[in-house]
């Protein structure tokens, strides 16, 4: 059985956790500065207010030129390639994805798992990223031929056709998706069909495939971001370093939250069993310590019984808000890990399935603009919804949240 949090005689605060149930209004009085990557003076979007709406395209001879592809060449010998500015701090399956077009994710792997690619000498993963001018030893490579266009089995035209019915969101560069529950981001122990393999029905003729930008939970639904260029997936990636991404969540949580509106701050790390892993509450310099933020703000309330809440992470840890939420002793109904009130009992017609939904994300658009995407209630959440009498449509005070 996996270890659950303890609420009693609660270990002494830092100065950073003391504040975890203030309002907004004690937060929110201190001036902000601009954002990084921001002009000087200036404020991005807020969700407050109106909502930010992607403006219009700039002209043709104003963007940004399409960053041209790499000519895959097929290297019949081994190469020593430098990384380049445009490369840095690019993932080494990218890097290779990108210079070689084509290159299969299998083949891809095993020539890092065999430690025939290296880098200034010296084995890497596939997953460690690259410095401009690092020295990148190529072996000799076999590249698959790209599809024709239109060349998908039967299969794939129905992923892709899946694909295109979850889409909320897209355009040349970018596609956001409505993630259903249940469906996974990436692959596992065990995982044969998830959004990532999925993407690989949408590879172009010179065997791009979308990349994804950032994760949400198996169970969680809404609003998957995805990069369908490299151009794109290196601002998109940006602006999630620089938390310039805003992501609204609802859940449904038992109890009412004091006071309505608040802002989380603990540090979680990971904790692993045999059968489960869950992120528990931490202290600030234990070993694989986090800080993270979360705002959390009371919509509306069905008897006091359960509350639907919308919730504003800053940071962007593993389980952050399931954990968040338990911690405040409201865990979401549903959560299979973070739920754990003694003889609480679901009402009658709600579904046991985890009530936590990816609502909203508004971020910069690569080429100026910006990216704002709403996703709809799951079924399980609406059936809820609609059985508790809650008003979909009601104003979301998280959007007076800090942006910080």
């Amino acid at each position: 059985m996996s270890r659950r949090i303890k609420r009693m005689n609660p270990r002494p605060r830092s100065r950073d956790e003391r504040d975890d149930a203030r309002p907004f209004k004690a937060r929110s009085a201190k001036k902000a500065g601009p954002r990084p990557g921001g002009k000087p003076g200036s404020k991005p979007p807020r969700l407050a207010g109106q909502r930010a709406e992607r403006r219009p395209p700039k002209a043709a001879q104003e963007r940004p030129a399409p960053e041209k592809p790499v000519e895959a060449l097929l290297p019949t010998k081994v190469q020593t390639v430098t990384v380049t500015a445009d490369e840095n701090n690019m993932r080494v399956d990218r890097f290779l994805e990108a210079r070689f077009p084509g290159l299969s994710f299998s083949h891809i792997q095993r020539v890092v798992r065999k430690g025939e690619l290296r880098v200034d000498g010296r084995r890497v993963d596939s997953k460690d990223r690259l410095e401009e001018g690092q020295s990148v030893r190529i072996p000799p490579l076999k590249l698959d031929a790209p599809k024709a266009v239109g060349e998908l089995s039967e299969a794939a035209q129905k992923t892709l056709k899946a694909l295109k019915e979850m889409t909320i969101w897209e355009d040349d560069d970018v596609l956001v998706l409505n993630k259903p529950a249940g469906l996974a981001v990436q692959g596992g122990s065990g995982m044969t069909r998830h959004i990532d393999q999925m993407l690989e029905v949408m590879r172009d003729a010179k065997g791009q495939k979308p990349r994804l930008v950032h994760r949400i939970d198996r169970e969680t639904s809404g609003c998957l971001l995805i990069a369908k260029t490299r151009f794109a997936a290196s601002h998109l990636t940006g602006a999630f370093r620089s938390r310039s991404a805003r992501k609204v969540y609802w859940a449904l949580v038992p109890g009412l939250p004091k006071p309505k509106q608040g802002r989380i701050s603990t540090f979680l790390a990971k904790e692993e069993s045999e059968d489960d892993t869950i992120m528990r509450i931490a202290q600030h310099g234990d070993e694989g310590a986090s800080h993270a933020v979360t705002y959390y703000a009371v919509v509306e309330t069905a008897g006091n019984k359960l509350t639907w809440v919308s919730l504003k992470p800053v940071t962007g840890r593993t389980h952050q808000l399931r954990a968040h939420m338990e911690h405040i002793g409201h865990p979401i109904v549903g959560d299979p890990k973070y739920f754990n009130i003694e003889n609480w009992q679901l009402p009658g017609g709600l579904q046991n399935r985890l009530h936590l939904l990816a609502r909203r994300i508004v971020i910069p658009h690569p080429r100026g603009g910006v990216i704002d995407a709403t996703a709809p209630l799951p079924p399980h959440m609406q059936q809820s919804w609609n059985l508790l009498g809650l008003d979909a449509s009601r104003f979301d005070p998280i959007e007076n949240a800090p942006e910080e």
